[in-house]
C-alpha cells in the first residue's frame, strides 16, 4: 500500500489505545521496511506490504504512533489478539522499536513474536518460515536479534530474487518490482498473510510444514 495509508493510520490513530493491557498477552507480528514515499513498494519493504494486507484482511483499527513505529491490534478468529508493528526507525535500526513493543506487551519472543522480512537469497515469491537462526544478511532482522539478545526468534522470509549481474545488493533491495514481477509478488504477499495466520493459530512448526513448500 502507498505511504499515504500510513499517514492516515497515524492521523486517525492518535487517540486510540491499541489494546486493553489488562487482558492476556497477545502474539506480535513485525513487518520490516523503510518509512516514506521514497521506499514504498520497494523490494526491501515487503514486510511492510504484508502487514498492510494483513491489517486490511483482519479489519484492524487505525494504528497508533508508539515505540518509534506504528502499532495496531486485531483479533484472529475472534479470540487470539495479534499486535501488528511497523518499525519506523529505518531498516537497520528496527530492533529498538521491536524491543520496546515486545517489552510493553510482555511478548515471549521465542514463541509469540514473528518477524516478516524480505530475502534476496530466496527465489522471487518463495516463502520460508523458521523458528530460529542467524539473520542471513538481513540487517533489520540482525538488529532485532541483537537488541533481543537471542537468535531464537521466529521469522518469515519472502524471496525477492537475487540481484542481476553487476547490480549492487544495496541498490537492488531498494528497487521496485518490475511489471512482470508484481503479480507474482502480490500472490506471495497473500500467501504470507496466510502463513502469519497459520503461525498465530497453530504455531511455527505447522506454518513451516504448510508454507515452506514451493508454491
Amino acid at each position: 500500500m502507498a505511504w499515504q495509508w500510513f499517514s492516515r493510520l497515524l492521523a486517525s490513530g492518535i487517540e486510540r489505545s491499541p489494546m486493553d493491557e489488562s487482558q492476556q498477552s497477545p502474539k506480535m507480528v513485525v513487518g520490516l521496511g523503510n518509512p516514506g514515499p521514497k521506499y514504498e513498494r520497494t523490494r526491501h519493504n515487503v514486510g511492510f506490504d504484508v502487514l498492510n494486507r494483513l491489517a486490511q484482511r483482519l479489519s484492524a483499527p487505525a494504528a497508533q504512533s508508539k515505540f518509534e513505529g506504528l502499532v495496531t491490534t486485531a483479533r484472529v478468529d475472534g479470540d487470539q489478539r495479534l499486535v501488528l508493528v511497523w518499525p519506523l526507525t529505518y531498516m537497520n535500526q528496527s530492533g529498538r522499536c521491536v524491543q520496546a513493543a515486545a517489552r510493553f506487551y510482555k511478548i515471549n519472543v521465542q514463541s509469540d513474536l514473528l518477524v516478516v522480512c524480505d530475502d534476496l537469497s530466496l527465489p522471487l515469491g518463495r516463502l520460508r518460515m523458521r523458528a530460529r537462526g542467524s539473520a542471513g544478511g538481513q540487517k533489520g532482522l540482525a538488529d532485532i536479534l541483537r537488541c533481543l539478545g537471542t537468535q531464537e526468534v521466529p521469522r518469515l522470509r519472502i524471496g525477492i530474487g537475487a540481484p542481476p549481474p553487476r547490480w549492487d545488493a544495496a541498490d537492488y533491495v531498494l528497487s521496485r518490482f518490475t511489471a512482470d514481477e508484481q503479480a507474482e509478488m502480490a500472490e506471495a504477499q497473500s500467501r504470507a498473510c496466510d502463513a502469519v495466520l497459520a503461525w498465530c493459530k497453530h504455531g511455527v512448526s505447522h506454518a513451516m510444514n504448510e508454507y515452506n513448500k514451493s508454491p
